[in-house]
């Protein structure tokens, strides 16, 4: 081990998912225990990691950026970018200025080795990412700036939808081996977390690859059965295999958090057909109706795509009466982006940016509406939540169970546990409550009024 003072200075940024955050911590985790100081993005380092993103072609420009950015912070730097961009466009990096070394995502999880042999020039390793068949998994004992810990179970996708390059940056669907995915839950809660969140880039499509088989919900009720957290939640789940015993174990769950979300991209049948979305608007009502009569106070997040190739105004003003139609709570909204390399890319009749601009507004705004919606439903209601930080105003900062985001006053003995809250306000988005019991001030000044 090399001393503070002598060890390299290692800085890494995340662009994306989840699932690049967890591994972006996991390397932070692993090069502080091989030696090296990991310091913040914005310090001068002597070697920058940046872990990347490539959704749409606009991240792919965010990453270039990061890069610029990190040789302006010390232009003599060692530069090293991993994560699906570097899988998917290797050699368009290779020609950057000052990039040293590009890794694929299988190559991330040796990064501490390969950063002590890097030299001179340049060396790229990206491996054939179809040929990974298990999930590595990856180590984390510490998550510094969350008292909600996250775990990767799950990587890779087989559903090729025509605007996603994923399959191609993360390969087919592989899983964390059934006792790690355990024992890597009951890990974070022996370290202080009371809420561990399952991540994967097809979370639902979990156990499928395992000998024997095994599925998302053998493991929740694994970890209910042996009571390995408080609290349990569930990343991304596709809606095609959100089955009838999964609903019937969320609704009786003490566990797992009365929250999901649904990736639901089109609201119009034709849409759906040209993404390649396996189910029709019918199919995803019926759905999520049934998760509502089943879990009245479930929280449901949508993701919705504006702007798809050859959506008409009509398909659009379909999709926009069938989101309104349903009981969610928030919508993730995606203007397209056409990612090179994926059919969406070239289909006809692409969209103008405006036309798509304006589209994505209308479901942002409708998004703020249910959301107000659904909070105020809570008004005078007690909550369960974990507290997580203090903010700037003074006030406390918690999650409740169905991802509401409350504010309270407490002082610092409240962190990282979790406390009953009854709801006194809900001012725009900004929701107020008192611990069940006390009665405290709960009106924050910095906040809007109602």
């Amino acid at each position: 081990m090399r001393s503070e003072d002598t060890a390299q200075r290692v800085a890494i940024t995340t662009l994306g998912c989840k699932i690049n955050q967890f591994e972006s911590a996991a390397m932070s985790e692993n090069l502080g225990n091989e030696g090296f100081q990991v310091v913040p993005f914005e310090d001068r380092a002597d070697i920058y990691v940046i872990n990347t993103c490539t959704v749409t072609a606009r991240t792919d420009a965010e990453s270039r950026r990061l890069i610029r950015r990190a040789l302006r912070h010390n232009p003599s730097a060692k530069i090293v970018v991993t994560g699906c961009y570097a899988q998917v466009a290797h050699e368009e990096l290779r020609e950057m200025a000052g990039v040293s070394l590009i890794l694929g995502n299988a190559e991330k999880k040796g990064i501490a080795g390969l950063l002590r042999e890097i030299g001179a020039g340049q060396k790229v390793l990206v491996s054939d990412i179809f040929r990974e068949e298990r999930a590595a998994t990856l180590t984390l004992e510490t998550f510094a700036e969350h008292t909600r810990a996250f775990l990767q179970v799950q990587n890779g996708c087989d559903a090729f939808c025509s605007y996603c390059i994923v399959p191609y940056a993360r390969g087919r669907s592989r899983s964390v081996p059934f006792d790690d995915a355990l024992a890597g839950i009951g890990a974070f809660t022996k370290k202080g977390f009371n809420e561990v969140v399952l991540t994967g880039i097809h979370l639902s499509g979990y156990g499928r690859d395992l000998s024997p088989p095994a599925t998302l919900l053998s493991l929740l009720a694994a970890a209910e059965e042996r009571t390995l957290t408080p609290r349990l939640r569930l990343g991304s789940v596709e809606p095609t295999e959100i089955s009838d015993e999964l609903v019937a174990f969320l609704a009786a769950s003490p566990i797992v958090c009365p929250h999901l979300h649904i990736p639901l991209q089109g609201g119009d049948d034709e849409v759906l057909l040209r993404m390649n979305r396996r189910y029709s608007t019918r199919d995803f009502r019926t759905l999520i109706e049934k998760l509502a009569d089943a879990i009245p106070d479930l929280c449901i997040g949508l993701d919705v795509i504006a702007g798809f190739p050859g959506e008409t105004e009509k398909e659009f003003e379909n999709g926009f009466h069938f989101v309104e139609s349903l009981p969610v709570a928030y919508l993730h909204v995606f203007p397209f982006s056409p990612r090179p390399g994926t059919p969406a890319a070239v289909m006809k009749d692409q969209l103008h940016a405006g036309v798509i601009r304006e589209r994505a507004q209308a479901f942002r705004r409708l998004s703020d509406l249910k959301k107000r919606a659904y909070y105020r439903r809570f008004l005078h209601r007690e909550l369960q939540v974990l507290v997580q930080s203090r903010e700037r105003d003074g006030l406390l900062k918690g999650l409740s169970r169905n991802y509401i985001p409350v504010y309270l006053e407490g002082d610092d003995s409240l962190l990282n546990t979790e406390v009953p809250v009854r709801i006194r306000e809900v001012a725009r988005e900004c929701v107020r409550g008192e611990v069940a019991g006390e009665a405290t001030p709960w009106w924050c000044d910095g906040c809007p009024s109602p």
